[in-house]
C-alpha cells in the first residue's frame, strides 16, 4: 500500500511501516529491504513536495521483485494522475492521497 501527502519540501521523502502482524522481525526486515529495493528502482518517479510511506504487507516476501516494482510505479503513476475537473475522483484499493 502506497500512501503520498503534500509537503514544502524540496525533495521527495520515504517512509516504510511494516507491522508486528506480518511476522517476526526477519520477515519484516526482509519486506522493508525489498521494499526500498523497489523505491530505489522507481525512484526517478517520485516528484518533489511529497512525502510517501509504503506500508508493507506479508504478501510482499513472496511476489516476484519485477511485479512488486511495477506494482509500485503503477501506485505513483495513479497518484499523481491529473485529475479532470468535472470528474470526481474515486477511491482506490492501496492508493491514498492526501491534500
Amino acid at each position: 500500500m502506497l500512501q503520498a501527502v503534500r509537503v514544502g519540501e524540496d525533495s521527495p521523502g520515504v517512509g516504510f511501516t511494516v507491522t508486528n502482524k506480518t511476522g517476526n522481525a526477519p520477515a519484516r526486515n526482509r519486506i522493508r529491504r525489498r521494499l526500498r529495493a523497489a523505491v530505489a528502482k522507481t525512484g526517478g518517479q517520485l516528484a518533489a513536495g511529497h512525502d510517501y510511506v509504503l506500508i508493507g504487507r506479508r504478501e510482499a516476501l513472496n511476489e516476484p521483485f519485477a511485479a512488486l516494482v511495477e506494482d509500485l510505479s503503477a501506485s505513483i503513476r495513479r497518484i499523481h494522475k491529473v485529475e479532470r475537473p468535472d470528474k470526481p475522483r474515486k477511491g482506490r484499493a492501496g492508493v491514498e492521497v492526501e491534500p
